[in-house]
């Protein structure tokens, strides 16, 4: 089994303040001296409490389980990444879904929406470190290498829930499949029916996890492709 291992990318990340003040209550228990952002305006809250009456059944909310309370307010319904993708397939009316999460949930559901559907991410700057550990651009070169040593047609690629949408689509255009951490077991069993060997994105732990823990493959099984080295590090055998 080859696995895809890479470093995040830096992402934009809302950083906390540092200065003198206490945490407030929505950070309570955390250990970080110094001045953090105020909590809401409650004229802001206000301001989006109405517009999601004046919008009615129109919008749909989704909250991730990670949203602070005052978030998770808002929302219409609340779960993880894979139940809230579910969730706006499953309101085709909406005509704005608002994804209170990261950006692989906002495209996740994005994909399972209608054309006419607007899928809505309120931080654009919202990222996962996960899925940042693949980018298209080196899972693509990864690839070629496979080509190149003529293992590509016998290799299944898998990617996990937590990936962009860039990736998902090179998963199903070499004809993988996306998966949760529930069914990680019966999709790596799948690709192995399809092929001889899997990509398995984004990152190494679950995929090599399941197939030590699960299918009973060795660690030795399992190499990790370092996009910074020639050929990912890798040799054919």
């Amino acid at each position: 089994m080859i696995e895809l291992g890479l470093e995040p990318k830096p992402t934009p990340l809302a950083l906390l303040l540092l200065g003198k003040d206490a945490d407030p209550d929505s950070e309570k228990g955390v250990e970080c001296p110094g001045s953090l952002p105020e909590a809401s305006d409650p004229g802001l809250v206000a301001r989006a409490l109405a517009a999601k009456a004046r919008l009615g059944e129109r919008v749909f909310i989704l909250g991730h389980h990670y949203q602070r309370n005052e978030v998770i307010a808002f929302a219409d319904v609340t779960g993880d990444s894979f139940k809230l993708a579910q969730q706006a397939a499953a309101h085709p009316n909406a005509e704005y879904i608002v994804f209170c999460g990261v950006h692989f949930m906002a495209e996740s559901a994005d994909i399972l929406t209608a054309d006419n559907q607007q899928v809505v991410l309120p931080d654009m700057a919202a990222g996962c470190s996960m899925a940042d550990m693949a980018a298209i651009n080196q899972v693509e070169a990864c690839w070629d290498v496979l080509k190149a040593a003529g293992i590509a047609d016998v290799t299944v690629p898998v990617t996990y829930m937590n990936s962009t949408a860039a990736i998902k689509s090179f998963t199903g255009r070499n004809g993988g499949t996306v998966c949760t951490s529930s069914n990680a077991k019966q999709s790596l069993q799948w690709a192995f029916a399809q092929g001889e060997k899997v990509l398995f994105l984004p990152d190494q732990h679950l995929g090599r996890n399941t197939a030590v823990l699960e299918l009973g493959l060795s660690l030795d099984d399992c190499v990790l492709f370092n996009p910074l080295l020639p050929n990912g590090g890798l040799t054919v055998e």
